[in-house]
């Protein structure tokens, strides 16, 4: 009887310190945290371990700290791994993710060397994510401010557009964009110049689309025709005059059109179109009194000058950019895109068929200098506070041998080349940060020998990435490249 009894003791004893065991587990010390309960208990004891995910063992594991929900929203060493409400871009979920019906998964599975997640512990994560990610107390991160500086990137492999907080340079939101169930390749993004709204239009689609920059809400679109058939084109550019009533989309064809939008009013107006008014057009610019929008002949030695002081009755003119007397087609300089300088007394034009940048004085549109670029010059940004011009060369081999691009450095004031930097390969958008002194370039990375993406994407293509020039030292910023959706385009800044 008594060797019963101890026996029963045992058990009873052995139970209690398996139950008081469990309770130890589950009873996870949250305080500090942030975490939601339970979203907290599964990334505490699974992924901010000693040896992963915590503060002590983080420089072995991309820098990454999720001891903390702050320190999870700080992201690691490729940006942000969970950004509120993109569960399809979050490496949060790519890495945690073994279910083939539930989206992407990326190797390795994390946590490494262990089980993975079960399904119902994925689906608690990506569930969070979906609803924004917020902490124990309900905030979402980066929800506070609606009026905090952002970068906006195309990314046109995805149909999303990339929302990046300019003060922590990480991505914020990914916005899905686009009316139809195809790919439409967001290709132009440019920002009101009231900054409340952001526009986007796309190389394979018929609408301009408007979002709030608030809170990057969808806010309408625009069909840029009289129909459906008329609308579809590949709408490359598009200017917005500086008084934010009109936008001026460009459709870069051989027979190509400039739909005109009445922005106060959310209405096409009218295309400008006809046999070989414009040909191949491509980048687009209005001038500070609102009344010149010029245009750039993709094929040939000259720009459009378009009077739209009245832009329901516009008057057409060429404007000669390589010192002959006639415009041609069969000319190579093959004008890519065009801005002005700040202060209206110049225009600058990248010719991607001469490898150069052409410099005209305005008004009287003479040209007064041809400068010397890389290879393929694209896309351009401009300082208003330090006089320097941005130039992104994306096929530029010969700046760089072995390298597949650059961004030259032009002085507007002296029409002086300062010199490139090596950002990255395929280099294409680009905006300036004043208030940081830094310059975004986003590279497009879709050759298959740029350099392997970091991880992959819920459609197909190679994602691309940013990089940052620091404009006091003229220098690339050291570890500012940053993995974003697939054929990263067009970037601009909202201040």
């Amino acid at each position: 009887m008594k060797t019963i009894f101890l026996k029963l003791s045992f058990v009873l004893c052995l139970v209690s310190v398996l139950y008081t065991g469990c309770e130890r587990e589950l009873d996870i010390d949250l305080s500090g945290s942030g975490y939601p309960k339970e979203v907290g208990k599964l990334l505490l004891t699974k992924c901010a371990v000693s040896g992963c995910h915590n503060t002590a063992s983080k420089d072995g594991a991309a820098g990454l700290d999720l001891s903390s929900w702050e320190n999870l929203m700080a992201g690691d060493r490729n940006g942000a791994v969970c950004i509120p409400y993109a569960t399809d871009y979050s490496t949060l979920l790519l890495f945690t993710n073994t279910y083939a019906d539930l989206g992407v998964s990326v190797g390795p599975t994390m946590p490494i060397g262990k089980p993975p997640l079960t399904r119902e512990e994925y689906l608690l994560l990506r569930d969070w994510v979906a609803s924004g990610a917020p902490n124990a107390a309900g905030k979402v991160k980066f929800a506070d401010n609606p009026n905090r500086p952002k970068y906006y990137i195309t990314n046109q492999g995805c149909d999303v557009v990339a929302v990046f907080d300019a003060e922590t340079g990480l991505q914020m939101r990914y916005v899905q964009v686009g009316a139809e169930a195809t790919i439409e390749s967001p290709h132009n993004v440019k920002v009101s110049p009231d900054g409340e709204y952001w526009y986007v239009a796309f190389s394979s689609g018929k609408y301009l689309e408007r979002y709030k920059t608030s809170d990057n809400s969808f806010a309408g679109r625009i069909l840029l025709g009289a129909n459906e058939a008329q609308a579809l084109g590949s709408w490359n550019t598009m200017a917005i005059s500086p008084d934010g009533t009109t936008a001026f989309v460009v459709d870069w064809n051989f027979n190509g059109r400039t739909a005109v939008i009445d922005l106060a009013n959310m209405n096409w107006m009218l295309t400008y179109s006809g046999s070989s008014l414009l040909v191949q057009p491509h980048g687009s610019a209005v001038s500070s009194n609102n009344n010149t929008l010029l245009l750039t002949c993709n094929l040939g030695n000259y720009l459009y000058k378009v009077d739209v002081t009245d832009p329901t009755s516009p008057s057409f003119d060429k404007i000669i950019i390589d010192g002959s007397s006639f415009p041609s087609n069969t000319s190579a300089q093959n004008a890519h895109e065009v801005i002005f300088t700040p202060d209206g007394s110049k225009v600058f034009a990248t010719c991607q068929g001469t490898n150069d940048v052409r410099v005209l004085d305005w008004p009287s549109g003479t040209l007064s200098a041809t400068l010397p670029v890389g290879v393929y010059p694209q896309e351009v940004a401009i300082s208003t506070t330090r006089p320097y011009l941005f130039v992104t060369c994306t096929e530029d081999t010969a700046t760089y041998p072995g390298r597949r691009g650059s961004v030259y450095i032009i002085n507007y004031e002296t029409n002086t080349v300062l010199g490139s930097v090596n950002t990255g390969f395929q280099p294409h958008g680009v905006c300036v940060d004043e208030a940081r002194g830094l310059v975004l370039v986003a590279h497009r990375n879709i050759d298959s020998d740029g350099p392997a993406p970091h991880h992959s994407t819920s459609c197909s293509g190679r994602n691309g990435y940013v990089t940052f020039i620091d404009m006091n030292t003229l220098q690339l910023v050291p570890n500012s490249k940053i993995e974003v959706s697939v054929d990263p385009y067009s970037a601009v800044m909202r201040f």
